[in-house]
């Protein structure tokens, strides 16, 4: 690797780490930013709005993909992925000064969520710049190994933001943090920023793209000939359903669904929640090179479809095995404790919620999901026609008060059955970081790591793939949109609507078959219809 080749790769990998960084701040600071801005409503539902904000960065992704897509193709990949760091950057920044609700009223959540869509415009124009123009700097036989550091940045990234956020919680200390502190790593960025916009005004245009613009034959509509043209629009379909929508959901289930199952359903504090998978990407962060590096060998098909494979065959075992490892005594509890929701079936609807907006109102509804929020495993039965609701415990009916948030009878009763109560001290717990030497901590952090490993098998070759499948004149477009529907609608919804399945079913493990459907789709018409790529000339497509 050169020297002009190190920094290409430097320059574009490290203005997308702190890209990602900027859009995970949010994600893992939600429910404090949700009692800030929107302190006006309840509890419950300043979650809600919280959760949808999050949700509106990773739906308008796609559309930043077309708008910055269609930049990249006409003005060129550096300039295009200059504004969209700049755009992410400056979003970032206000955030930490943005006052809250208590401060100017309404405007705060309206400004915060027009914040948080200027970022998800920015972050669906940024990754195809990046990895097209590394992709069109690298050598032949080389572009997996290249552009899979490209694919280490979204991890980096989201590692980055929990370092950052832990240290200035263990600073600052619980209180203050929550209070003021939050807005530290939103402000931090700005520093980020400025040394990413140094670095990439130092680069130069991409040689291939360069080349083609200064002969003429660059696209002057590239949205036209990329969508409207049914040879490119098929290849288009196929590295969505075929590549980018397993991977998306492999790599949420492997990052995001994992923390979320270790805090929401397992109970884990969020300060060894965030260490655990802080640790497991650590570990687990140079396979996405090893990756990259393998598929110019042997090929990017057969590694990210394997992957997807062996992902929708492990992950019931591997979380069950977390399970057992984070908290033994719920997983004790799950297996010894029946618990039962009899009702009029009338009164039972469906608990389908995945972007949190619909209020149940109905005693069935609200009693199965305040159970699934306390992690019981139920099963539901129905009773004769104009019967109340029951719920069983061990074959005991326990008396039910239809409360949304709370039911201190039932808890008693599951509690008393064998559930843990919050803080068991079964459940692991880490005070430092090195709490890894513990046997509790270490083998749930082996376990994490196995599900980065089947993160990194997916994605470590996806850039390289993407580039390769469409020719340069409208590769940045092209690519960019499968990328992003993939993983901001697919992946994105991953961690609300597996919940919602988990509360719809009574069963813990249930949000699984999400990831597991979609992966194996992936698996099957990636293998029938994606070509291999890797001995593709860009240069010359």
């Amino acid at each position: 690797m050169t020297k002009d080749e190190r920094f290409v790769i430097l320059a574009s990998s490290l203005g997308t780490v702190f890209e990602w960084y900027d859009f995970y701040l949010y994600g893992s600071l939600a429910s404090i930013i949700g009692a800030q801005f929107f302190s006006a409503y309840p509890p419950a539902t300043r979650d809600i709005f919280a959760l949808l904000a999050f949700a509106a960065g990773f739906l308008v992704r796609p559309f930043g993909a077309i708008v910055f897509g269609r930049i990249g193709d006409i003005v060129g990949r550096k300039y295009t992925f200059l504004i969209t760091i700049l755009i992410m950057g400056i979003s970032t920044f206000i955030v930490g000064l943005l006052p809250n609700a208590a401060t100017i009223g309404i405007a705060a959540p309206i400004i915060l969520i027009g914040l948080r869509l200027l970022q998800g415009l920015a972050l669906g124009g940024e990754y195809g710049g990046a990895a097209t123009y590394v992709a069109e700097h690298s050598p032949p036989g080389k572009r997996g190994y290249y552009t899979s550091f490209i694919q280490t940045t979204a991890t980096l990234g989201l590692f980055l933001s929990l370092i950052v956020i832990l240290f200035t919680r263990t600073i600052l200390g619980e209180p203050e943090f929550a209070a003021w502190g939050w807005r530290i790593p939103f402000l931090v960025s700005v520093l980020l920023l400025g040394v990413s916009v140094w670095i990439r005004l130092k680069l130069n245009e991409s040689p291939i793209f360069q080349k083609m613009k200064d002969e003429g034959k660059s696209s002057k509509a590239p949205l036209t000939e990329a969508f409207a043209n049914w040879g490119n629009a098929k290849i288009v379909l196929i590295a969505l359903i075929g590549g980018t929508m397993g991977q998306g959901v492999v790599w949420y289930t492997g990052q995001f669904y994992a923390l979320f199952f270790l805090q929401s359903i397992l109970k884990v504090d969020g300060y060894t929640s965030n260490l655990l998978i802080a640790w497991s990407l650590l570990f687990g962060t140079g396979f996405f090179i090893f990756f990259g590096w393998l598929s110019d060998k042997i090929g990017r098909k057969p590694i990210i479809l394997t992957g997807c494979l062996i992902a929708a065959l492990s992950f019931f075992p591997v979380f069950r095995m977390i399970t057992s490892n984070a908290n033994p005594a719920l997983e004790k509890a799950i297996e010894s404790v029946k618990v039962e929701v009899v009702s009029d079936p009338a009164l039972c609807g469906d608990l389908f919620n995945p972007v949190g907006t619909r209020v149940f109102t109905a005693p069935c509804d609200t009693a199965r999901a305040y159970l699934a929020q306390s992690s019981v495993k139920y099963s539901t039965s129905y009773g004769p026609a104009g019967s109340g609701v029951k719920v069983m415990v061990n074959g005991t009916e326990v008396p039910y008060v239809d409360a949304k948030t709370s039911n201190p009878a039932v808890l008693a009763a599951v509690q008393g059955a064998g559930y843990p109560k919050a803080g068991n001290a079964e459940i692991v717990k880490m005070s430092n970081p090195f709490d890894i030497f513990k046997p509790q901590a270490a083998a749930v952090i082996g376990l994490l790591f196995i599900l980065v490993l089947f993160v990194t098998m997916v994605y470590g070759p996806i850039a390289a793939m993407l580039v390769e499948l469409f020719p340069a004149r409208i590769r940045y477009t092209s690519m960019s949109l499968p990328y992003h529907i993939g993983n901001g609608w697919f992946g994105g919804l991953l961690p609300a609507t597996a919940f919602a399945i988990v509360a719809s079913t009574g069963d813990i493990y249930a949000g699984l078959w999400y990831p597991i459907i979609f992966a194996s789709i992936t698996f099957v018409v990636g293998l029938i219809f994606m070509p291999e790529t890797k001995n593709v000339d860009i240069s010359h497509r």
